[in-house]
């Protein structure tokens, strides 16, 4: 699994997590593992696993570490 930051979360439901490669990854609040999406925070380290979707890549069983 790959590791990141959360960068911004929206009260839409989604947010984004800044990977270790210095890009954006986006989320959506169906792919948060093990919390909540109002618990994580921005700033708050993630594991995540990354996919692609029609739209591009996004994270997937985001998790807080």
């Amino acid at each position: 699994m790959a590791e990141g930051i959360i960068k911004k979360k929206t009260d839409r439901g989604f947010g984004f997590i800044r990977t270790n490669r210095g890009n954006d990854l986006f989320f959506h609040m169906s792919a948060v593992d093990g919390v909540t999406f109002d618990e994580l925070q921005e700033g708050q380290k993630v594991s995540y696993v990354e996919a692609k979707s029609e739209k591009g890549a996004r994270a997937e069983n985001v998790k807080p570490i």
